[in-house]
């Protein structure tokens, strides 16, 4: 058996990958976002989601439970998200202007929580693993000075290492209250934690830059020796 086979046979014998297949949740990551809440109260009826990183949409589930009907949330990643009722989704880079504005766009006015579960494809070294999920989670943070509201919510994963003062230093500076937790959900094995954040502060707003349209170039021809 293989590394790969063997990783896959405990993840399905896993306590919450089985409950998340039989209660019809995406990804066993649901469950860590629904303690989270229970805990932290993250949402309230009716508000604006955006979930960055969102596939393959566990987390875009919880969040449109709880929210209610007159709430909306919308996922954005760079690969297509499978739809689900309710829920609107965006193919696109979170750190591009553009990407944001379509999100505006789509939700009228800025949103009230932003959730980020994204982490970066591992390495197997720590040192770089961490790392690359800190330039996550600052992506993460700079999203927030784009489209949270003040007063707004930010629920993101990072892993634990020495940088991990780099993330608290930056929440702590832009929202008024920053705990940080391990849901019961998560495996004993990781060093991921989530770093729960309210009352966000709006001091370090970005005004969001319109992209120019693209100039027409007219016919292309070919120049000089080059064939």
């Amino acid at each position: 058996m293989t590394l790969r086979d063997r990783w896959v046979q405990e993840r399905k014998q896993e306590r919450y990958y089985k409950l998340a297949k039989k209660e019809g949740y995406r990804s066993r990551a649901s469950y860590k976002l629904l303690q989270i809440d229970d805990r932290f109260n993250i949402f309230k009826e009716g508000d604006y989601v955006a979930d960055l990183g969102a596939f393959p949409g566990g987390w875009l589930q919880v969040a449109k439970e709880r929210v209610g009907e007159s709430g909306k949330v919308i996922g954005l990643d760079l690969r297509r998200i499978k739809p689900l009722e309710g829920v609107e989704t965006i193919v696109g880079d979170i750190t591009e202007d553009a990407t944001m504005l379509e999100l505006l766009s789509s939700v009228g006015e800025k949103v009230d929580v932003v959730l980020s579960d994204m982490a970066p494809n591992i390495a197997g070294h720590y040192s770089t693993d961490h790392a690359r999920s800190v330039h996550l989670a600052t992506y993460a943070i700079n999203v927030c000075d784009r489209i949270l509201r003040k007063g707004g919510r930010l629920v993101m994963k990072v892993f634990m290492g020495d940088m991990f003062e780099i993330v608290r230093n930056e929440v702590d500076e832009r929202f008024s209250s920053v705990r940080v937790h391990t849901p019961a959900a998560t495996r004993d094995t990781s060093s991921e934690v989530y770093v729960i954040c309210k009352g966000f502060r709006a001091n370090k707003t970005v005004e969001l830059v319109e992209p120019e349209p693209e100039s027409d170039k007219g016919e292309f021809t070919v120049k000089g020796n080059f064939i």
